[in-house]
């Protein structure tokens, strides 16, 4: 179908494939207390608690994480080395950080959060049906031999660009399920690759990621034995995510940064179907209330949020329905249609959804990784553009305006939320890298 997108300053930008940024007219204050929402606030606190019931198990399944505990957690970098190359040096910019999830453990990108928590959650209340585990037994258990058996009787599926197939499947077979991941045509090969030797069965589909997901939901709603992890519905990933912000949020602290009214928080969110960056989102609003302004960042080609939220529609708008190609570097951002579970969800909530050009993409990650020695996959620098965008550009300065917040740039914190690359293989990476250091040396 074909979709007509209202009158927005951003609309003949984000139609032509320009870089945009569009302001939500539907945010609201205090929106998180939002009755008509599908969720509550105190879901943020009850995945919180659930994560540190499963520490131990997590600890047991991936050595990495005996250091933290049992924690999945990545660092908050300040951005020191990066604001002169970005053009962040002035006092306007206040301080810019990078939440450095392109480094999480066991899954290398943010979908740890999700999809671990997950699958994790789900063999937890297996092994209770089937009294292996009694409530506030030892979670640990779940990692023996009894708990494999019955776990190796039953499947995980999942729908997929890379990163979650990724974090689903290794959780998956780290307690010993089956796992299968329905990825989309422009999955990355090294993403398969790492799911095989894993032992997963990844299938490939000569279409994008909504036949994917379409395709494993089907499979999963055919047989009893099959768990599908739900990248368009699922409340467990979007609150797996949100316990996310409760980290950053210590982090900040320890950084002396002040978040309030006065000091404004900005967060910058690459979103592809839009759960983890809505699950973060969502619970750093249900910390920061109104003092966190938070974002969405997607491909000039893929701006599924943007053209959604944008139109106004009840019914879910894709990008082909308004003439974009859907084709992007970025592969976990390739999404032709949000999630209309985090659509309802972000519509008090979102300030706004820029987006970028794929050649920025390779020129940030280049820059990263030679001033800040933070290794990116494409799709992971996307939220440079952020601090830029709200400063800088008109409708950034409109936002600032409705706001009352120009006077308290200077008093303001960036954090940029890089989603994943420390997994991306050497040769892989290096391509990245030479194709962003052409780019500047052509400017």
């Amino acid at each position: 179908m074909s979709v007509h997108l209202p009158n927005d300053p951003a609309r003949d930008d984000v139609l032509a494939g320009r870089p945009a940024l569009w302001l939500n007219p539907n945010l609201k204050a205090n929106g998180i207390s939002d009755v008509s929402l599908p969720v509550r606030r105190n879901q943020v606190g009850e995945a919180e608690a659930n994560w540190r019931l499963l520490a131990p198990l997590l600890k047991t399944c991936f050595p990495e994480l005996v250091p933290s505990n049992g924690t999945i957690h990545s660092k908050l970098i300040e951005a020191k080395s990066l604001r002169k190359p970005l053009g962040y040096v002035g006092p306007e910019y206040g301080r810019v950080f990078v939440k450095a999830d392109n480094d999480l453990p066991v899954a290398g990108s943010i979908k740890a959060r999700g999809g671990v928590y997950e699958v994790f959650m789900y063999a937890k209340k297996i092994a209770e049906s089937k009294g292996l585990l009694t409530p506030g037994g030892d979670i640990s258990l779940l990692a023996g031999d009894a708990a494999r058996s019955l776990f190796a009787q039953y499947t995980i599926a999942v729908g997929s660009t890379g990163n979650l197939g990724l974090s689903v499947g290794i959780a998956a077979r780290a307690l010993g399920f089956k796992a299968v991941v329905h990825m989309s045509f422009d999955a990355k090969q090294w993403k398969v690759d790492r799911l095989t030797r894993l032992g997963v069965e990844v299938i490939r589909h000569k279409a994008d990621y909504t036949v994917a997901v379409e395709h494993a939901r089907i499979d999963a709603e055919a047989d009893p034995t099959i768990y599908f992890v739900d990248d368009e519905r699922s409340q467990m990933l979007f609150f797996g995510y949100s316990a996310a912000a409760r980290e950053l949020a210590e982090q900040l602290t320890e950084a002396g940064v002040t978040v309030d009214e006065e000091h404004p928080l900005f967060i910058y969110l690459p979103c592809g179907i839009g759960g983890a960056p809505g699950g973060a989102a969502y619970g750093l609003k249900a910390i920061f209330g109104d003092a966190a302004h938070a974002f969405f960042v997607e491909p000039v080609q893929s701006p599924c949020a943007l053209v959604h939220m944008m139109s106004g529609s009840e019914e879910l708008v894709s990008v082909y329905d308004v003439g974009l190609s859907n084709r992007t570097e970025a592969d976990g951002m390739a999404v032709a249609r949000m999630s209309a579970f985090v659509a309802e969800v972000m519509k008090p909530l979102l300030s706004g959804v820029f987006t970028v050009a794929d050649d920025d993409l390779f020129r940030w990650l280049w820059l990263a990784q030679t001033c800040q020695l933070i290794r990116l996959e494409p799709s992971a620098a996307a939220g440079f553009a952020g601090p830029d965008f709200i400063v800088n550009s008109s409708q950034g300065q409109t936002y600032l305006n409705r706001h009352g917040l120009s006077e308290k740039l200077s008093k303001a914190t960036h954090v940029i939320w890089t989603t994943g690359g420390s997994f991306v293989p050497q040769e892989q990476f290096e391509q990245f890298m030479e194709r962003g250091a052409l780019l500047l040396n052509s400017d």
